[in-house]
């Protein structure tokens, strides 16, 4: 057998396996007749319970869309709580089947972790917040400032690279947990906390006094958070990215919780496929030909997702800016699904 067989043969094998993967945690979650989602510890807007203890926030609905995917049934998920040090753990591990926690993609993280990760849900960046109180108006006024963050992020390096170019120096604080970070700096341990700047509107949201806090302008990285699943399991990550992408899409052609039924009756041919009126889209993925209907009618499109869990009606009162549609001015943008 000669060279060029071989390497085809190889070639062929390696698809093979992958395909192989993929399927098997597909046909596991199916077996199991629930995803397991692994999201942070209680950060409001984002992944925490409400008072009845159903899990709410914006990284939640995005497990609920993965799940109406798979199951057309947005609830049949559960929720696994994970903390900085061993969110990437539970994905390697197989504890949970997707990852959905404010969790940055990086270069690194892709590469060297196991890990690959879909579309990006949320374009973020690293910000620092004060208290009024400092009468501080930039993070360019930080200097020799004790700042308290959170260890095994990019949080450290971004910052160090930062007052680098200001040729200034700082105290990072270290803390193990969000409760302590948040306590430290509540309590004037720290003159600022930094974060990325959807999870500071959190924080800020659960102080006694929000309003006694301000972000500071500087968004000092880019930090596009991203769900992630294990590596080499490219018909399972097809899965996660669709569905993200089917809520960016519905944003952008109209469709929502609401009007999901009367859209079944559009005459626009992508909308059809969308909702599986015509062709046979979700087979491909072992998914139900209703796939995009069923993560429509249980969470609606992007823009709901964002406006009820950080929207400016909410606690957090955040803004799309960057997460707008790209017809609006913003980077969402859903390849075509056809």
């Amino acid at each position: 057998m000669n060279k060029s067989v071989l390497a085809l043969a190889a070639v062929a094998t390696l698809g093979a396996m992958a395909m192989s993967a993929g399927a098997a945690t597909l046909d596991t979650v199916k077996g199991r007749g629930k995803l397991i989602c692994g999201v942070s510890l209680a950060t409001p807007g984002f992944a925490a319970p409400d008072d009845k203890g159903r899990m709410t926030g914006f990284d939640a609905d995005i497990c609920r869309s993965i799940a109406a995917a798979v199951f057309g049934d947005g609830d049949k998920v559960d929720f696994v709580p994970t903390n900085i040090n061993t969110r990437f753990q539970a994905v390697q591990s197989g504890e949970v089947d997707v990852l959905s926690r404010q969790t940055t993609l990086t270069y690194t993280r892709e590469a060297s972790l196991g890990l690959d990760f879909g579309p990006t849900v949320f374009y973020d960046g690293q910000g620092l917040m004060v208290a009024k109180s400092l009468g501080v108006a930039s993070a360019k006024e930080l200097k020799d400032a004790a700042i308290c963050t959170l260890p095994g992020t990019t949080t450290a390096q971004n910052l160090s690279d930062f007052f680098r170019t200001l040729g200034a120096k700082f105290e990072l604080v270290v803390f193990e947990s969000p409760d302590e970070n948040r306590a430290a700096f509540f309590g004037g341990r720290c003159q600022a906390i930094s974060s990325d700047r959807s999870d500071l509107a959190s924080i800020r949201a659960v102080a006694n006094n929000p309003d006694d806090y301000i972000l500071l302008p500087e968004t000092i990285s880019k930090e596009p958070l991203a769900p992630a699943v294990r590596q080499n399991d490219s018909a399972w990550r097809d899965i996660v990215s669709w569905s993200v992408w089917m809520l960016m899409a519905a944003e952008e052609k109209g469709i929502t919780q609401a009007n999901v039924d009367e859209k079944l009756k559009s005459e626009d041919p992508e909308v059809q496929r969308m909702l599986g009126v015509t062709d046979e889209l979700g087979p491909m993925l072992g998914l139900d030909k209703k796939w995009g209907y069923n993560i429509i009618k249980s969470v609606g499109n992007y823009g709901e997702v964002f406006e009820r869990n950080m929207g400016q009606g909410t606690r957090l009162g955040m803004t799309r800016g960057p997460n707008t549609q790209w017809n609006a001015g913003g980077l969402l943008y859903a390849p075509p699904i056809r």
